[in-house]
């Protein structure tokens, strides 16, 4: 009976699989959005935030702003060619800035 029992309560425990909707509903669920959020750089908000962040980094930014990586990379970029960031190193998987000098 116990054995039983065991059977019954790790099945219980299991998911049903769903058929393909299911799947697809649960899975959309859990992605960032497809559009791209750029915040506006001359906001004052946006630049008080980064200043609070000591190293700035593709993924201090996307958790951050909660963006893409790589949304986040092409933010850096623009913020480096507008030269309101410097970048101070990293290697050729990440690199890391810090504001600009004022």
């Amino acid at each position: 009976m116990a054995q039983m029992e065991k059977q019954q309560v790790q099945q219980d425990k299991k998911p049903e699989p769903t058929g393909k909707k299911g799947k697809g509903k649960s899975m959309a669920e859990g992605k960032k959005s497809a559009g791209i959020n750029l915040p506006n750089f001359e906001d004052e908000k946006f630049m008080g935030e980064l200043s609070k962040m000591g190293a700035l980094t593709p993924y201090s930014i996307a958790t951050q702003f909660n963006v893409r990586l790589s949304v986040a990379r092409d933010i850096l970029e623009e913020l480096e060619r507008r030269r309101l960031i410097k970048s101070e190193g990293g290697n050729a998987r990440i690199k890391i800035y810090r504001l600009a000098a004022a």
